[in-house]
């Protein structure tokens, strides 16, 4: 929502057409300072209230307003009258000062609710006159007069000044203690001031519970932007885009938020920029920006405040090695994740992959998913494996857009497929450079199974995010297969359709069918010397073909009989009916997702 706009300059009597200030509603606003108001704030005024111990660039906003500060018994006690300025009462009051010289405008900074009996306003109607002017000049909050010392009512010179320039003017029309409305009005913005405190340590706490649960940057900027109901950005010393990151759910009507690179690439000049410190001097003093961006409200000093203390955080955890690289590989994660998932469209994909550093032109692009086995890489290699794949893809020469998903163990990719270039042979590739940075990284362990790799189907941007997904669940099911350089997402699919049924509480219904078509033959297995299941297997994977499974298998051919009449005897079924095969080969493959031994 706008902020209102603040009231224009009073007009000199000079101006040839001098006219009033701008109404109350929404419009633009002349206020040179980053940010508009928070809710329920004043137009911005473009007042700042320093706020000790956050550093000398730090301010804050003043949480109380005329509004509020007329409700103070200590003013109520005076019977307060407004006379103008009725429209701008949600001004922010920064201080109380009060004052009988005429020249009071001079001792001012802004933001103060002056209190006066009028012996400096003049006795003329144009010293009065320029003595409102000189206060709506200085952008004070509002002017309250006391009545009976100097005046039994305001002058109407007076007033129609106040209201000319917009400025609050109110008369009391019974004596206070200056000292203890101005005692009241400060009790009230320190209190403001510690609850904004109290807030920003609560959002602070949880992030360092993050960080101590093992979480990282990520987790932490998620939550930030969760606390302001705004997506914010993470960007490097150069002004691109590390993490963006946005509040979960969206609107009460069903509309999405806002994708937060869009964002972040729209509203950058205006966002609130906060530094994380790097720890050094001059290009380094600066390790990153943090970015926050008032789209779905404007930005709350609470929410400056938080950032301002989360950055301290994100400085400790960007301190260690390579957590920019991680940082941004986790945002084209991110982006990958949500085109596959479909929260981003075809149309809307080509800017934000732009942005991301991803420029494929008019070329398809191949969906490319690795999966790495369970436990690897750790979280504190995840850097160093982003880095070192990063590398290796670059020696293809062609357009690679990679992030990582750690906590699925996944690394999503698009890879331009140039013109008349063979799918295969850039999907030999792809999975050579992603094997060399798998060693390169120290994940290679000998004991541990082989990433899986699996390549879809090329496409346009349409088709790219089904691609993704289509290749993540297959890679999902693939494991456990035999050993290959890269598998073809198309010929997963009875694969995928097994793991699927697992995936959705069906395990049950596999193992029934596992148990049918082939457990007799499992439970021989169990006290036999000599199992038969791999001659199954062998002879399955030939196609029915003797010969070959007998060189297969290292046996004559009447052993391999022997062993195939024995199958068949076990399971009361004919090894040369197609339907049996077909049965036989899906039992196989379904027992990989149960738990039948």
């Amino acid at each position: 929502m706008e902020a209102p706009p603040r009231p224009q300059p009073c007009p000199r009597p000079a101006a040839p057409t001098p006219g009033p200030g701008p109404g109350p509603g929404p419009g633009p606003t002349s206020n040179p300072s980053p940010g508009p108001a928070p809710d329920g704030a004043a137009p911005d005024s473009g007042l700042r209230v320093p706020f000790v111990g956050m550093g000398p660039e730090a301010k804050i906003e003043a949480e109380i307003t005329v509004r509020r500060a007329l409700e103070l018994p200590a003013l109520r006690r005076g019977l307060p009258e407004v006379l103008a300025g009725g429209d701008r009462l949600d001004r922010a009051v920064r201080w109380v000062h009060a004052g009988e010289v005429p020249h009071i405008a001079s001792l001012l900074k802004g933001g103060e609710l002056l209190l006066t009996t009028g012996l400096g306003l003049g006795t003329r109607p144009s010293e009065q006159r320029a003595f409102i002017r000189k206060l709506a000049d200085r952008e004070i909050a509002a002017l309250v007069v006391e009545l009976g010392s100097r005046f039994e009512s305001l002058p109407p010179a007076l007033v129609e000044a106040a209201r000319d320039c917009g400025l609050p003017l109110i008369q009391l029309h019974r004596e206070v203690p200056y000292v203890t409305v101005t005692e009241a009005i400060h009790t009230e913005i320190i209190n403001s001031h510690y609850a904004l405190l109290r807030r920003a340590d609560q959002i602070l706490r949880r992030c360092t519970d993050v960080l101590l649960r093992g979480g990282g940057a990520p987790e932490v900027l998620r939550l930030l932007a969760v606390f302001t109901g705004n997506p914010l950005c993470l960007e490097a010393p150069d002004g691109s885009p590390l993490y963006a990151a946005g509040p979960d759910g969206g609107d009460e009507d069903g509309s999405a938020d806002a994708d937060p690179l869009l964002a972040w690439e729209g509203l950058r000049d205006s966002g609130v920029r906060i530094d994380v410190p790097g720890g050094g001097h001059g290009p380094d003093a600066v390790r990153a920006r943090l970015v926050l961006l008032p789209v779905n409200a404007p930005v709350a000093p609470v929410h400056r405040i938080a950032a301002e203390r989360a950055a301290d955080l994100l400085a400790v955890v960007m301190l260690q090695s390579r957590q920019e690289e991680v940082l941004a590989a986790r945002g084209r994660g991110d982006f990958l994740a949500d085109l596959a998932e479909g929260r981003i469209s075809a149309a809307e994909a080509p800017a934000q992959a732009r942005l991301l550093g991803f420029r494929p032109g008019p070329e398809p692009v191949l969906p490319v998913v690795m999966r790495l086995p369970a436990g690897l890489p750790t979280p504190n290699s995840w850097a160093l494996l982003a880095q070192t794949l990063r590398e290796e893809l670059a020696a293809l020469g062609a357009p690679v857009l990679l992030g990582v998903r750690p906590v699925e163990g996944r690394v999503p990719m698009l890879v331009a497929l140039r013109a008349g270039q063979p799918r295969e042979a850039l999907a030999d590739r792809v999975a050579e450079a992603l094997r060399a940075g798998v060693v390169r990284a120290g994940l290679d362990r000998p004991t541990a199974h082989r990433p899986v790799v699996v390549v879809g189907a090329a496409g346009d941007w349409a088709a790219a995010g089904p691609g993704l997904r289509h290749a993540a669940e297959a890679a999902a099911a693939a494991q456990g297969l035999p050993e290959q350089p890269w598998y073809d997402a198309r010929r997963l699919d009875i694969e995928l359709l097994l793991w699927r049924m697992r995936e959705h509480g069906e395990q049950g219904v596999l193992s029934d069918f596992v148990e049918r078509a082939i457990g007799p033959l499992l439970a021989h297995d169990q006290g036999a010397r000599q199992p038969l299941l791999p001659t199954l297997e062998a002879y399955l994977a030939s196609a029915g073909r003797k010969a070959e499974t007998a060189r297969d298998l290292n046996v004559n051919r009447q052993t391999l009989y022997d062993r195939l009449a024995r199958i068949a005897q076990l399971l009361g079924t004919d090894l040369d009916d197609p339907q049996t095969v077909l049965g036989l080969r899906l039992a196989l493959r379904a027992r990989r997702h149960t738990d039948r031994p």
